[in-house]
């Protein structure tokens, strides 16, 4: 199961935040939406189909609040961390690249 979590904004809308698997690695994926199921539902329809929250054990953190706002397409996504915490210094992609990655690995 993914890992994730949301946090609601002052004016109503949400960010949610997952760690999904990818390959051997993972990535975490910051959707924002005007609820959480519409963000889920946004993932959903890019194929990303048996996406699930539940529970609220890693939200995103501010600086990842500030990324997915500052993006035009409101959903973004980087290397997840470590288990161990340790964080690879990555730039925040747009979802159509890890999309397009999955096409060119299948």
């Amino acid at each position: 199961m993914a890992a994730g979590g949301f946090c609601r904004l002052p004016n109503g809308t949400v960010v949610v935040a997952l760690n999904l698997p990818y390959g051997s690695a993972a990535v975490r994926v910051l959707v924002h939406a005007q609820n959480r199921a519409r963000a889920l539902t946004r993932l959903r329809n890019l194929g990303l189909r048996a996406i699930y929250l539940r529970g609220n054990a890693a939200p995103p953190t501010p600086d990842e609040v500030t990324a997915v706002l500052h993006h035009p397409d409101g959903l973004i996504w980087r290397t997840a961390p470590a288990d161990n915490g340790v964080m690879v210094n990555e730039l925040w992609h747009p979802i159509r690249t890890l999309l397009r990655r999955s096409a060119v690995v299948q």
